[in-house]
């Protein structure tokens, strides 16, 4: 088959594993900046271009769509699919997943625990946010940030509203959350592909509350309890996801979500595990492929 990877850079730890793997398979490999892609609409005969280049002939695209070009992503895979060429990510999935506010509500509407959370534009009577989440600590991000940035703790109301004045100044909209302060800054990150769960990970950090590798925390590999295995293969589900990275919490209401990564890096999981994830990344691709 010809897969293609959307991806900005073939070097990534992930692009590359999956490049790897699929030759390991036999099928031929291309990596596509979605960045760099013209795309061509016209009398319902949609077309991509990269680098002048025609692109013709996919079987199967794999996005690894970064955070701050999911916009662009979105509309190049919603191009490819608009071609007849299967994604492992379909492009409302990866706008369902990429907001935070609305994947926040889908999983509530599906009655997947998460933290208590506020959704705000403006500061605003901090009464109303005390009264649901309790009393601080809070835990204030922003919907863009990735990797742990843009995620601040909050022990006081007056740190509070100095923070949410301070982004909403910015013209952000702003998440507050209650602080699980039972889980003693540490996540675990679940890896589902397929609607299997293949490995996971506790990330603890060594500093500060942000579990997040890029920052410095280290993981171990974890076994699940049912009632784990359960929320994360719910919350794919409610996504719409073919493959993800969830992040739970265990707190003493049971496990919770706090986010769901549609892109999730390989290079933590497989390093910290001795599963093969992108050789399953690709079978899953296989399999997405195979009506085609």
């Amino acid at each position: 088959m010809n897969i293609a990877i959307l991806s900005r850079d073939a070097n990534i730890y992930s692009t590359y594993r999956l490049i790897q793997e699929g030759r390991e398979r036999g099928h031929k490999m291309f990596v596509i900046d979605h960045t760099q892609c013209c795309m061509v609409v016209e009398n319902n005969r949609p077309k991509i271009y990269f680098q002048d280049l025609k692109i013709k002939d996919i079987d199967v695209i794999i996005p690894r769509i970064g955070a701050n070009v999911t916009a662009i992503g979105a509309n190049v895979i919603h191009q490819f699919e608009s071609m007849g060429v299967p994604s492992t990510l379909p492009s409302s999935s990866l706008l369902n997943s990429r907001n935070k506010i609305k994947s926040l509500q889908l999983l509530s509407s599906q009655n997947i625990g998460i933290p208590n959370t506020c959704f705000i534009n403006k500061l605003t009577n901090l009464k109303t946010i005390e009264k649901t989440l309790g009393a601080p600590p809070w835990i204030i991000k922003i919907p863009e940030g990735t990797q742990g940035i843009g995620v601040i703790l909050s022990d006081t109301l007056d740190a509070a509203e100095s923070t949410i004045e301070a982004l909403t100044k910015l013209n952000s909209k702003v998440i507050v959350q209650e602080f699980i302060k039972e889980s003693k800054a540490t996540d675990i990150r679940v890896f589902v592909v397929n609607g299997k769960i293949l490995g996971a990970m506790k990330r603890s950090a060594n500093t500060g509350f942000r579990s997040n590798l890029h920052r410095g925390a280290t993981g171990v590999p974890v076994s699940l309890t049912v009632k784990e295995q359960r929320i994360a293969l719910d919350a794919v589900k409610a996504l719409g996801l073919n493959i993800a990275g969830v992040d739970l919490l265990q707190s003493r209401k049971g496990p919770l979500i706090m986010e769901v990564n549609s892109s999730p890096g390989l290079e933590g999981i497989e390093q910290n595990t001795v599963h093969n994830i992108a050789k399953e990344i690709i079978l899953a691709a296989e399999t997405i492929a195979a009506p085609k």
